[in-house]
């Protein structure tokens, strides 16, 4: 009988019974371990407490196996994202009393959302930061991901930039290998930059991986911010929740590309674990700028109805109710630019951008390094199209 509130948290669950129980078990069961419930009666729990933090399930539906619970806001602290996921998406998932469990959604109140800096640069500021208005950016991925040195990874990425590309990338697989030193590869890859900026009369990205340990994470950071970089990449299902947003807090200027490796590891099986659409939320609320979808016509999993959902989740100011997301106000926090990434070539950018619309990058790797004519000819197909 309860009808949530605006300041609720709310998260939908796709829940799936042991043997011999019934949804309501499960529900009750989920709800409990997520929020002060436990497996036995405490002599320690008051009244006033229990009625205070509790949980409520509000709406089950049998057939579909979905659950809705409503969490107090006072349950959580609110500014701790790593604590708020321990909670609602932390041990329910290994109890004997569910069988399968996925998050869907989860709807986070105005309250909540007001306590995290969303994008700093978003659609908006990289439309600004790049000048490029009214298409789609266009970027590559160097390859091979792993074995050039540092000079021929930067002469790629000249040849990618004057070729009509707006964006290079380093492949996620890469950090500071003994063939390609992190700080060797950033100078002589900016050094390229600029002469690519100075041929083509275009601004240039490059999104170099400062994925690492956490203080060395942020010592490459420091590094790129004095080079002048204006971006950074961060592979932010690697490097956890938490130091996304401690990163995030500490203040940089240069715009966050999320790539997503591991995502599938938690997004992946339909039954359990959590949705891809989930995770971008919460990255938006974090604050990256860019962040990986798929594709829908790549060699990536994911359908064009799935990928659509989340573009519009990380881009939209307010999202309406489907059958199986709520209505999310995101209380003008920036748009995130989508990524489309795995498997494309200049024949996919058309049905791409068919499907997800212009505010979006499109990254060919193999697609551009592939053409047989090289890396200069892959990018000037890739503009064409």
């Amino acid at each position: 009988d309860y009808e949530p509130d605006d300041s609720d948290l709310l998260v939908w669950f796709y829940a799936e019974p042991p043997a011999g129980k019934d949804m309501r078990y499960v529900a009750d069961r989920i709800a409990e371990e997520s929020s002060i419930g436990t497996w036995t009666d405490l002599k320690t729990l008051l009244p006033e407490v229990w009625e205070k933090l509790r949980a409520r399930v509000y709406e089950i539906d049998e057939k579909k196996k979905f659950v809705k619970i409503a969490y107090p806001l006072h349950l959580f602290e609110v500014e701790n994202m790593p604590a708020i996921l321990a909670s609602i998406a932390g041990n329910v998932f290994g109890m004997k009393s569910v069988e399968n469990l996925r998050v869907l959604d989860i709807r986070f109140p105005a309250e909540l959302i007001e306590k995290y800096p969303g994008p700093g640069y978003g659609v908006p500021g990289v439309r600004e930061m790049t000048g490029v208005r009214d298409r789609p950016f266009l970027g590559t991925i160097i390859k091979p991901k792993i074995g050039l040195p540092a000079k021929m990874h930067a002469e790629v990425a000249y040849e990618a930039w004057v070729g009509g590309l707006d964006i290079v990338k380093d492949d996620e697989n890469l950090a500071s290998q003994d063939f390609n030193r992190f700080e060797e590869r950033l100078y002589l890859t900016l050094e390229k930059k600029d002469l690519a900026e100075e041929e083509t009369g275009e601004k240039k990205i490059y999104l170099i991986n400062i994925t690492s340990p956490y203080r060395e994470m942020i010592r490459r950071a420091e590094l790129v911010q004095d080079a002048g970089n204006e971006f950074v990449m961060i592979d932010v299902v690697i490097v956890g929740f938490a130091s996304l947003q401690s990163y995030r807090e500490e203040g940089f200027k240069m715009a966050i590309h999320a790539h997503r490796a591991m995502h599938a590891a938690i997004t992946r099986n339909p039954r359990h674990g959590i949705n891809m659409r989930t995770l971008a939320k919460i990255y938006r609320l974090l604050g990256v700028d860019n962040l990986h979808i798929g594709t829908a016509v790549g060699k990536m999993e994911g359908s064009a109805t799935e990928i659509t959902s989340i573009r519009e989740e990380i881009q939209m100011d307010s999202v309406p109710a489907s059958n199986d997301r709520f209505p999310q106000n995101w209380e003008g926090k920036k748009s995130v630019l989508a990524v489309a990434s795995g498997g494309l070539h200049p024949g996919h950018v058309s049905a791409v951008v068919d499907i997800l619309g212009k505010d979006i990058v499109i990254q060919a790797g193999g697609g551009v390094h592939g053409h047989p004519e090289g890396t200069r000819k892959g990018a000037i197909a890739m503009r064409q199209a």
